[in-house]
């Protein structure tokens, strides 16, 4: 799997980010600059605007709010107050905000209740490595990875000792059957319409 382009020759901060040319798409994780700008496949769309709608139509009449990519999210550190100091923007391909106070005009600053990122070749490893780590540290509540080339996802939920647990799977050839959120009561979703969606 690819690694994205990545900007090391400083520690970059929100404030950076907004400089940067409007066609381009970036992410900041620790400060590094993870190039997205390659467009993502027809399937990644495809199975991108399948959850928002199912999401968003669970969440009719609901307080919570679900948003896709493009959506900033700023985490910032505790030693980073002002949002152009924050070294953590990342752009989700989902986000659940139960919390209205995390929203701002331009986007979310803290973490989301729940996260879904749709892995492509060019972003897989950050997605489940440097992404998780931050989701993870961050108090993300629930993070789900799917893989449509693979036709897998694995669903993480943070404990009491705010680590993620196992996960739960599902891959087509062998766990099968609807997975559930934790997050968002009463929500659950097969795989198999997931990665049907063309």
């Amino acid at each position: 799997m690819g690694e994205p382009a990545r900007k090391l020759d400083r520690p970059y901060t929100y404030a950076d980010y907004l400089t940067w040319p409007e066609g381009e798409r970036w992410e900041l994780i620790g400060g590094v600059a993870y190039n997205m700008s390659a467009a993502p496949t027809r399937r990644h769309q495809a199975i991108l605007g399948l959850l928002y709608f199912r999401i968003r139509s669970h969440l009719e009449g609901r307080t919570c709010k679900v948003y896709m990519s493009p959506f900033d999210v700023l985490l910032p550190e505790p030693d980073e107050p002002a949002d152009g100091d924050v070294s953590n923007v990342v752009e989700p391909d989902i986000v659940v905000q139960c919390d209205e106070t995390k929203l701002t005009k331009s986007g979310g600053r803290g973490a989301p209740d729940l996260i879904f990122e749709i892995l492509s070749p060019s972003t897989h490893m950050k997605d489940l490595r440097e992404k998780f780590d931050l989701y993870e540290r961050m108090g993300v509540r629930e993070y789900w990875v799917i893989d449509p080339q693979g036709e897998w996802l694995n669903r993480f939920v943070r404990a009491q000792d705010g680590r993620y647990g196992e996960a739960e799977s599902r891959d087509l050839s062998f766990a099968k059957g609807p997975i559930s959120s934790l997050v968002l009561d009463g929500f659950s979703i097969d795989p198999s319409e997931i990665f049907s969606a063309e």
